[in-house]
C-alpha cells in the first residue's frame, strides 16, 4: 500500500503468456484509436459535404451546370457522386433519345443506389473491427487473468508460509489483463455505436436525395417533353 500501484512493474513482472495477451490487448487498443481518428473526421467530412452540396443543388442551379461543375472537381465523394451517377445516366439516356421516361428514371434510380451503397460502403469500411474489439476484448483479458492466477497459485503452493502480501502482487499481476481488456474494449464499444447511428444517418440522408432528384429528373423529362 505504501509503495503504491507500478502498471509497468505488473506487466513486467506477469508470465510471458499474460505478457502477450496484454501486448494483444495493446495492439488492439492502437489500432481501434487509429480507426475512431480517421473515421471521425471521414463522417465529419461525409456531412459537412452533403450540406454544402444541398445548399448548392436547391440553390436553383442548373442541373448540367452543376453536374459539369462536380465532375471537374478533384477528390468528389459522398451525395456528390450519388449525384452524378444519376445524372450521368440521365443525360445517357436522353443523348440516346429514349423516349420512355418510366425506363430512363429506372436507369437513373439504379445508377443512384449503386453510388450511394458504395458511398455507404466506405463510410461503413473498419466499423467491424471496432465491434469485434468491443465484443472479444473483455474476454481475452479475462483469459490472461484467469491464465495468471493459475500460475500465481501453482507457484504459492510450493511455498510454506502464504500471506496476503505474498498473494496480492500475483493476483494484481493476473487482474492487470482484466484491465486492459476493458481499456481496449469500452472505446471501440463506444466508438461503433456512435458511428454506426451518423452512418445510418447519412446514409438515409441520401435515400432521401435520391427521391427528391427523381422527382426533379422526372419534371425535368415531362418539361422537355411538352417543349
Amino acid at each position: 500500500m505504501n509503495g503504491g500501484l507500478n502498471i509497468f512493474k505488473l506487466v513486467a513482472e506477469a508470465s510471458l503468456p499474460v505478457q502477450l495477451v496484454m501486448l494483444l490487448l495493446l495492439v488492439f487498443s492502437f489500432l481501434s484509436w487509429v480507426i475512431i481518428i480517421r473515421k471521425y473526421g471521414q463522417l465529419k467530412t461525409a456531412h459537412d459535404n452533403a450540406e454544402t452540396f444541398e445548399d448548392r443543388f436547391w440553390s436553383g442551379a442548373d442541373l448540367a451546370a452543376l453536374f459539369r461543375e462536380v465532375g471537374n472537381r478533384e477528390g468528389q465523394h459522398g451525395i456528390e457522386n450519388v449525384f452524378e451517377a444519376g445524372f450521368r445516366e440521365f443525360a445517357r439516356q436522353r443523348q440516346r433519345r429514349v423516349t420512355d421516361a418510366n425506363r430512363v428514371m429506372e436507369g437513373s434510380e439504379r445508377a443512384m443506389r449503386v453510388a450511394g451503397t458504395r458511398e455507404i460502403g466506405k463510410l461503413e469500411q473498419n466499423l467491424e473491427f471496432l465491434a469485434n474489439v468491443g465484443s472479444i476484448s473483455p474476454y481475452i483479458g479475462l483469459f490472461g487473468t484467469v491464465w495468471g492466477i493459475m500460475g500465481a497459485f501453482q507457484g504459492l503452493g510450493e511455498m510454506k508460509d502464504v500471506t496476503i502480501s505474498v498473494v496480492a502482487p500475483h493476483i494484481s499481476e493476473a487482474l492487470i489483463a482484466t484491465a486492459m481488456g476493458l481499456f481496449a474494449a469500452i472505446p471501440a464499444v463506444w466508438a461503433y455505436n456512435r458511428f454506426a447511428t451518423k452512418v445510418e444517418r447519412i446514409a438515409s440522408r441520401y435515400e432521401v436525395f435520391q427521391e427528391e432528384f427523381s422527382s426533379v429528373l422526372q419534371r425535368q423529362i415531362h418539361a422537355d417533353d411538352v417543349a
